[in-house]
């Protein structure tokens, strides 16, 4: 019955998909060809503008981009003060009621619900979003593309007047869906991974268009447009971008001795666990991950992998050691060989740019990874705030994390402004 409930839902996930692509074709054939012109150079009405922004659009974003000082003393004293923190809370009914109308909801919201070019249109991409709160929907729009796919994964631990939130607003969007089965994570458990398995699956089985997979947690945002992204991940030429180094001995621990989960919590036994299969070399790296289709599928189909996958159920944080040791396994798509010659760093990866309080630091120290976190610090992560941007801007990491709206949401309505203004002028130049 599971599995028939199952493929109805992605039958019916396909045929929105495939109504959503005939709709693009159709506009693209009947639109008068001088007014998508003048449309394309004046854009005006997609820009962000302070007045699509809540109380922190009194921040000049432009000043906190180049590091004015007054601009950023402004900023920190404003998400200081009770009120503005008051302010900044969106009830949940908010997204169910503004969704009652989406086609509105699209417009106010400023969605782009076109390709921008023809080269983002020719290079789709999956999403898969595990998620826990409302703060999902500026995430979305950051990301959206109508070429592109999303699942959604909601915390099963959610409130329900999230997960309706949440679930309002992925109805009005025909490539956006709810994930088939959603589980209850638990911190440093393996319920993190089965949440991406989860939207993998649905996403292989979805669509097969897509390029490269990217997952995503409510506190990640986005440096980089569409476009920005597609030609990077171009560049690599069929290749993945992740974190994949030796594991280092202070975390041999977490693959020694069998964990279990009580309580919602996980908790490290005295029991040894057996060796890997097939003497399979475990890497270290991160929960985040750029892949190619080919990569997910053999996550998905080789029985290699899936014993592998077997054996981590019990280990702590397999989000952090799966990806990274699957990345080393000889004939998957876009892997790396297990020599430590091509290990690769978080700093160097595309997926993740994270601020770890123990790397923090001046430039001319040679133990110094990045600058001193400018918002603060949640189990030794940095939570931006509007001094780190210039900074993050730098980079050529796809996302930052973390972020946190309901505390601080300077930083990510600048980084809104930033992107949509740079998408758009990426239209003029082609």
């Amino acid at each position: 019955m599971r599995l028939l409930k199952r493929g109805s839902r992605l039958l019916f996930l396909k045929l929105s998909i495939g109504l959503g692509s005939l709709w693009m074709l159709y506009l693209a054939s009947h639109l008068d060809t001088d007014k998508v012109s003048g449309f394309t150079r004046s854009h005006s009405w997609l820009e962000y503008t302070d007045e699509d922004g809540g109380p922190e659009k009194v921040c000049n974003c432009s000043g906190i981009l180049q590091r004015d000082q007054e601009s950023l003393e402004q900023a920190k004293l404003l998400t200081l003060t009770k009120t503005f923190r008051k302010r900044i809370q969106i009830p949940d009914e908010f997204y169910i009621n503004e969704t009652r109308d989406c086609r509105n909801f699209k417009l106010r919201r400023k969605y782009l619900t076109f390709p921008l070019s023809k080269e983002e249109e020719d290079f789709p991409l999956a999403y898969s979003m595990v998620v826990h709160h409302k703060n999902f929907e500026r995430l979305l729009r950051a990301i959206y593309a109508p070429q592109n796919i999303y699942c959604v994964h909601v915390d099963k631990k959610s409130a329900p007047s999230v997960t309706s939130a949440i679930l309002a607003i992925t109805s009005c969007f025909p490539n956006v869906f709810m994930v088939s089965e959603a589980v209850s994570v638990v911190y440093a458990g393996w319920s993190r991974v089965q949440a991406d398995l989860n939207c993998m699956a649905d996403l292989y089985n979805a669509s097969t268009k897509w390029k490269y997979f990217i997952n995503l947690c409510g506190q990640d945002f986005p440096l980089k447009t569409n476009l920005e992204m597609v030609r990077m991940l171009q560049s690599l030429k069929g290749s993945n971008s992740l974190e994949s180094e030796s594991l280092p001995a202070e975390k041999r621990w977490r693959i020694h001795y069998v964990h279990n989960i009580t309580d919602g919590k996980i908790k490290t036994t005295k029991e040894l666990k057996k060796p890997p299969p097939f003497n399979l070399p475990i890497k270290s790296g991160s929960a985040y991950i750029v892949v190619t289709r080919g990569y997910v599928g053999s996550v998905l189909k080789d029985s290699k992998i899936k014993d592998l996958t077997n054996w981590f159920k019990d280990t702590y944080s397999p989000d952090e050691l799966i990806w990274a040791t699957i990345q080393r396994i000889p004939g998957v798509p876009g892997s790396k060989w297990p020599s430590r010659k091509y290990d690769q760093t978080d700093v160097n990866a595309f997926a993740r740019l994270v601020k770890w309080a123990w790397h923090e630091g001046s430039q001319d120290s040679e133990s110094a990874v990045y600058p001193e976190c400018q918002g603060n610090h949640v189990r030794s992560i940095c939570v931006y705030g509007a001094g780190d941007l210039q900074w993050l801007l730098q980079n050529h990491h796809f996302f930052a994390n973390k972020f946190d709206t309901a505390t601080d949401p300077i930083a990510v309505f600048c980084l809104e402004k930033h992107l949509r203004h740079k998408a758009l002028a990426e239209t003029m130049s082609h």
